[in-house]
């Protein structure tokens, strides 16, 4: 089963960093990503979303399964069938992984203009050698699926990095 974990940070630069760092720890196997995209709130207030690049077999989740997500988060007004089917689509997936109303409302609330979301879908990691990558970069945990104690010590990791 996938874990869904979202993280918010100042900046749209270290989201995407962080996501960069994410896909050289794949290649080192020390984790394995279903997918990944970063969402951007711009200075105006609207949403931009970062997908994936790489070829590493990440991307799998397909452009409209995040653009949905995204959508459901920041409630954007839906044009045509296609993208109600497709946000519909999304809605299932997104409770398959345990994203709910609550959590949406959260990242919505959570990311004021200039900063970003980074959204990973985690199949599989190594936390000891994955979280001193990435704890440097701060962000602040909006949800995680992990258990609560695996999401308690990431929370701690990701807090320490400031103090």
């Amino acid at each position: 089963m996938s874990n869904l974990i979202a993280v918010a940070y100042d900046d749209v630069t270290t989201a995407n960093t962080v996501r960069d760092k994410l896909f050289e720890l794949q290649k080192q196997k020390l984790i394995t990503l279903a997918d990944a995209a970063v969402a951007e709130r711009t200075k105006d207030g609207k949403i931009k979303l970062h997908q994936s690049t790489s070829t590493t077999g990440v991307g799998a989740m397909g452009g409209a399964l995040w653009g949905g997500l995204i959508g459901l988060i920041f409630f954007m007004p839906l044009i045509g069938m296609a993208v109600g089917a497709a946000t519909g689509a999304a809605a299932g997936a997104m409770t398959d992984v345990g994203v709910d109303d609550k959590f949406m409302k959260q990242v919505g609330e959570e990311l004021k203009p200039g900063s970003a979301a980074l959204f990973v879908l985690v199949t599989q990691s190594t936390p000891d050698k994955v979280i001193p990558q990435i704890s440097p970069y701060g962000g602040k945990i909006i949800h995680t699926s992990l258990s609560n104690q695996a999401e308690e010590n990431l929370r701690q990791a990701l807090a320490g990095a400031h103090h």
